[in-house]
């Protein structure tokens, strides 16, 4: 529980690793991912969905309308927008842009 705190508390550090988390935690990459086993999911791609999530709730918000993509990418982690649009099309199944344009026009 200590370490997806840590996890939830950088999830905007792009450095944030399995490797990274282990040596903070002064255990084993190896034993970080034993961990991680009832996730169903490896240590990184646990983090890659919670960073996805958080940038698909900021591109759904009214509030964020007018922050630019490429920044919401950023601050949850994603220094590249081409790394942050494969991902978030392979999770969601729209671009961004378009997850962005259908969430306006359900609000208005």
């Amino acid at each position: 529980m200590r370490i997806q705190a840590f996890i939830r508390e950088h999830l905007h550090d792009p450095q944030l690793t399995p490797a990274a988390i282990a040596a903070t935690h002064h255990i084993s990459t190896s034993y970080l991912h034993r961990l991680f086993r009832d996730e169903d999911a490896t240590v990184a791609a646990w983090i890659r969905r919670l960073r996805l999530e958080a940038a698909h709730r900021e591109l759904t918000e009214p509030a964020f309308q007018a922050v630019p993509i490429h920044v919401i990418a950023t601050r949850w982690g994603f220094p590249r927008a081409t790394d942050f649009s494969r991902a978030y099309r392979a999770a969601y199944g729209t671009t961004p842009r378009e997850q962005r344009h259908q969430a306006l026009r359900s609000q208005e």
